[in-house]
């Protein structure tokens, strides 16, 4: 019997996914979470054989509770779920080393599939999701400039940003040019929209 931790925020959502996993003999819910914060305690008390996680979640998003749970339960697998279709999101997705990744409108069977084969130690990737991934372009933006993007997208202005970084705000004011002119916006929150929609932001 595989045991299944699910993260789903959306009540009737949650309760669907549970009732379609639990039709399966060899599955079974141990236990479902609303928000990403809960995931890692939630997961060390229940010791889930597999976490199937939505990816936009209140608090932590799938992608980073998979990334902790990858470092403090190792043995947990992760299938992300996703009715986006960004294709950036899937390239965090593998280079957070999740399991598996898949869309929210797959067929039912598709979703046990994926909870067997990712617990049986081998990656899953919806192939509509495999194409956007290939398609997409890499993330322009250095490390720096991205955190400088995740901060303004957060609602931080100049001033604070740059103490957040120990930076000048004359430097963050260098950074989000830069970033805007990479990412071909015509402002800051254009190139947040735009980095957003590409997956580079959570």
């Amino acid at each position: 019997m595989l045991r299944i931790l699910l993260a789903e925020d959306v009540a009737m959502v949650r309760g669907a996914l549970i009732a379609l996993i639990e039709l399966e003999e060899d599955l079974r819910v141990v236990a479902a979470v609303d928000n990403g914060t809960d995931i890692v305690s939630t997961a060390l008390s229940c010791r889930p054989d597999v976490a199937v996680l939505d990816v936009d979640l209140p608090g932590l998003d799938g992608l980073s509770a998979a990334a902790q749970l990858r470092t403090t339960l190792p043995c947990c697998r992760t299938l992300i779920l996703t009715n986006l279709g960004r294709s950036g999101t899937v390239s965090r997705a593998l280079a957070a080393r999740v399991s598996g990744f898949l869309l929210k409108d797959s067929p039912p069977e598709d979703l046990a599939n994926a909870i067997r084969a990712v617990a049986g130690g081998r990656r899953v990737i919806d192939p509509q999701l495999a194409l956007s991934a290939w398609d997409c372009g890499q993330n322009p933006l250095s490390t720096r400039e991205h955190e400088v993007l995740r901060l303004t997208a957060g609602g931080a202005d100049p001033g604070e940003i740059a103490s957040a970084l120990h930076l000048s705000v004359g430097t963050v004011r260098n950074y989000l040019t830069t970033v805007v002119t990479k990412l071909h916006a015509r402002n800051r929150v254009e190139a947040v929209k735009l980095a957003y929609d590409s997956g580079w932001l959570p």
